[in-house]
């Protein structure tokens, strides 16, 4: 049975509609992630993601190689 985990990550460093693809298309990479929406006014990702194949670090080493700083994790 897959568990799936909502999170929210803030993203700082987003300016425009480019950048929200950018950090779609790193999220929506990651084995084990289902759903992915990110908002650009309020800076932040909300992720559905399968908690037993993908973990917090594989998140943020997401944000960060794709040239985004993660802020925080909820």
């Amino acid at each position: 049975m897959i568990m799936l985990k909502r999170a929210k990550i803030k993203i700082d460093g987003m300016s425009c509609q480019h950048c929200v693809k950018t950090v779609t298309d790193a999220m929506v990479d990651l084995d084990g992630v289902s759903q992915v929406k990110v908002n650009l006014k309020k800076g932040e990702a909300k992720i559905k993601f399968d908690k037993d194949r993908l973990d917090l670090e594989q998140l943020k080493t997401a944000v960060v190689t794709a040239g985004f700083e993660f802020v925080w994790f909820k």
